[in-house]
C-alpha cells in the first residue's frame, strides 16, 4: 500500500520524535519498569495522546492511519511506550468519542488528549478474559447514582489512569446482555489498586488489577445505553486490535532492523554473517512477514478512516503481525546468537515484548474465531 506524501510526513515527524527521546530511553524504561513522567509529558506535548481526538476538543485530529503510524514508530523503539499510547487512545479515548454525549466528550477528552488525564480500559475479570460476557462487576442502580462492586484483571494504564471505561452488569443475566458501560474517575472513593503484574515484557508499561468496593459514579458517567456495554467494548476491540497490530509491527521492525545490521558488521570464518545464504534466507522470511503485516494493518485502518466495517480485516491484521512478530524476535535472537540472549542487546527485549500481543486484545484464537466467522457469514 502506498502511502500519500502526508503519511509519509506524519512517520518522518514521529520517526525523529522515536529514535531521539524513546530509543535511548528504553532499556531503561524495561529494567525500571515504569513509564518515566517526563516521557509522558513529551508525548502529550508532541500531541501523540490525542492523536485523533478533534481539535475542537483539543487534539490533533489525525485520521486512523496516522495513529497505527504513531504506534508503530513507538513501538519500534519501546513497546511499553507503544501500548501505553495504544491504551489511552484505542481503549479510552475511542469509545468516549464514539459512544458519549456532547458532556461527556467536552469533559473528558480536552483533558485525555493534553495528557491531564491518562486512561484505561476495564473489561477483563479474574474469571472473564476471553469470554468477557462471563463478567461479574456489578452495577446498581442507587436512583441519584450508580454503585460499582467488582475485580478487574490485567488493566494496561491502571497504575497511572485518572479515567477507566468500566463494564459492569447492570442486569444480572447469565450472557454479555446485562452489560453496560461507565466512565468513571478513579479519584472516586472505593477504588483501588490491589496490585502490579510482574510481568515479562512490556514492562515499562503497568499492568493493575482493580477493586471497586462501593464505588459511587454518577448518572451521566454512564456510556452508550444501558445493557448496551458489550457492543462498546466489541466495538472497541475492533479498533484497539488496529493499535495492538501496529505494535507488533514496530517490535517485529526494530528486531529486524538490529539483526540485519548485525549480521552485516559480525564476521565469521573470514566474511560478514549476511553473506551466508542460510542468514539471507532467513532475512528474506522476516522482512515478507514484516511486509505482510504492515499492508493488513494499513489496510484495516483504511477501512475504519473510511467508515467501512473492518472487523475481521483489524482481526487479520492483529492476528499476522502478532504471530509474525513472535517468529521474527525468535529469528533475531538467532542472528545475534549468544549475544542476542543477553540483555545487553535489545532483541531479547523485542522477544519478550511480542509476546504479550499474540494475548491482548484478543487471543490468535479468538482473532481466528472473528476471522472465520465474517468469512463464513459473508458465505450466506
Amino acid at each position: 500500500m502506498l502511502l500519500d506524501e502526508k503519511y509519509n510526513e506524519v512517520r518522518d515527524m514521529i520517526k525523529k520524535f522515536s529514535d531521539a527521546e524513546i530509543g535511548p530511553r528504553a532499556m531503561g524504561i524495561d529494567h525500571d519498569g515504569e513509564m518515566p513522567k517526563d516521557i509522558i509529558a513529551k508525548l502529550a506535548e508532541n500531541g501523540f495522546l490525542g492523536s485523533y481526538i478533534p481539535e475542537e476538543f483539543g487534539g490533533a485530529g489525525l485520521d486512523y492511519l496516522s495513529y497505527a503510524l504513531l504506534i508503530e514508530e513507538l513501538s519500534r523503539n519501546c513497546a511499553s511506550t507503544g501500548v501505553f499510547v495504544s491504551a489511552h487512545t484505542s481503549l479510552c479515548v475511542w469509545p468516549i468519542l464514539n459512544f458519549g454525549t456532547d458532556a461527556q466528550k467536552k469533559k473528558f477528552l480536552p483533558k485525555l488528549a493534553s495528557g491531564e488525564w491518562i486512561g484505561c480500559f476495564a473489561l477483563s475479570e479474574p474469571n472473564a478474559g476471553s469470554d468477557a460476557g462471563s463478567l461479574t462487576t456489578m452495577a446498581e442502580d442507587k436512583g441519584d447514582h450508580w454503585e460499582i462492586n467488582g475485580v478487574k484483571n490485567w488493566i494496561t494504564n491502571g497504575k497511572e489512569a485518572n479515567v477507566a471505561i468500566v463494564f459492569a452488569k447492570t442486569k444480572k443475566t447469565p450472557d454479555y446482555k446485562g452489560i453496560s458501560a461507565f466512565i468513571v474517575e478513579t479519584s472516586s472513593p472505593g477504588f483501588s489498586i490491589i496490585k502490579i503484574e510482574d510481568k515479562l515484557g512490556i514492562r515499562g508499561s503497568s499492568t493493575a488489577q482493580l477493586a471497586f468496593d462501593k464505588v459511587k459514579v454518577p448518572k451521566d458517567a454512564l456510556l452508550g445505553d444501558p445493557e448496551k456495554g458489550f457492543r462498546v467494548a466489541m466495538a472497541t476491540l475492533d479498533g484497539g486490535r488496529i493499535g495492538i497490530a501496529a505494535q507488533a509491527l514496530g517490535i517485529a521492525q526494530g528486531a529486524f532492523t538490529y539483526a540485519a545490521k548485525y549480521v552485516k558488521e559480525r564476521v565469521q570464518f573470514g566474511a560478514p554473517l549476511a553473506n551466508l545464504q542460510g542468514i539471507q534466507f532467513m532475512l528474506a522470511d522476516m522482512s515478507t512477514k514484516i511486509a505482510s503485516s504492515r499492508l493488513l494493518i494499513y489496510h484495516a485502518s483504511a477501512l475504519k478512516d473510511a467508515g467501512r466495517p473492518y472487523s475481521k480485516e483489524s482481526a487479520q491484521a492483529k492476528l499476522m503481525a502478532s504471530e509474525s512478530a513472535m517468529w521474527v524476535t525468535t529469528k533475531a535472537i538467532q542472528l545475534c546468537g549468544g549475544n542476542g540472549y543477553t540483555k545487553e542487546y535489545p532483541v531479547e527485549r523485542y522477544f519478550r515484548d511480542a509476546k504479550i500481543t499474540e494475548i491482548y486484545e484478543g487471543t490468535s484464537e479468538v482473532q481466528r474465531m472473528v476471522i472465520a466467522a465474517n468469512e463464513l457469514k459473508d458465505l450466506q
